[in-house]
């Protein structure tokens, strides 16, 4: 049973989503632009032996909507998240803006992570580009100010990002999307390269969001993952 809950982060008011076993594995699940927790309820349904905690970012959903955003900030929640939770040591996944986040996080404090998953994300990098979405004439699900925080970044990443991907220690799984992704795939091999002991799995014609157009092939390479790890206990 998946429930929502409420956690209280830096002093903002983080919705999340819980699902499995108390004794699981604690996992923290967290969601790219523009979604919110709810994206990964069937993944977390579907992780036997794993306590998901899904959290809705700063500005998104109903979380708070403070109007300060930026990588190093949702970083920073990740931890205020875990530490409000009392939970120590976790698992972290990560889908596209989400996965950028939980980089930064696991080359922050290495130490605090049992196991890494990226999916079809790399931290922004010198030269990559994207245009900027033009505002909705209807609100949309989240605060339009996290859109410059989060392009910003794109044109004018931390230097540091990149070869700061070293100090990942966690076991780590890079899950890529093939050709219909819009993300650079030599990038995301890249990326793992730099990861010491990385393994980079190409999911071909899953594109950018694997988890939800294929489903079966990302659950069988994560669980796969963890079960390795013993990480998954049922």
């Amino acid at each position: 049973m998946t429930v929502d809950r409420t956690a209280h982060v830096n002093g903002l008011n983080l919705h999340y989503r819980e699902t499995g076993p108390a004794d699981g594995t604690p996992l923290i699940a967290v969601h790219g632009h523009p979604s919110t927790a709810h994206v990964w309820d069937e993944t977390a349904t579907a992780l036997d032996g794993c306590h998901v905690f899904a959290p809705t970012l700063r500005g998104y959903g109903s979380s708070s909507r403070p109007g300060e955003y930026g990588f190093a900030l949702w970083r920073d929640d990740v931890f205020g998240f875990a530490d409000a939770l009392g939970v120590d040591e976790f698992v972290l996944l990560g889908h596209s803006m989400g996965g950028t986040v939980c980089a930064l996080a696991a080359s922050r404090h290495p130490e605090r992570l049992k196991a890494l998953i990226l999916e079809d994300t790399v931290p922004p990098k010198e030269g990559m580009d994207l245009p900027a979405p033009k505002r909705m004439e209807e609100e949309p699900p989240y605060d339009w100010d996290v859109l410059p925080a989060v392009f910003d970044a794109i044109r004018s990443p931390d230097p540091a990002w990149w070869p700061d991907l070293a100090r990942i220690t966690a076991p780590t799984l890079v899950v890529a999307g093939g050709a219909t992704s819009h993300v650079p795939q030599d990038l995301l091999a890249e990326a793992a390269a730099l990861i010491p002991g990385a393994r980079l799995v190409t999911l071909e014609g899953a594109g950018h969001t694997p988890h939800r157009d294929a489903p079966d092939r990302f659950l069988a390479e994560v669980r796969g993952f963890l079960g390795e790890l013993g990480l998954t206990p049922r």
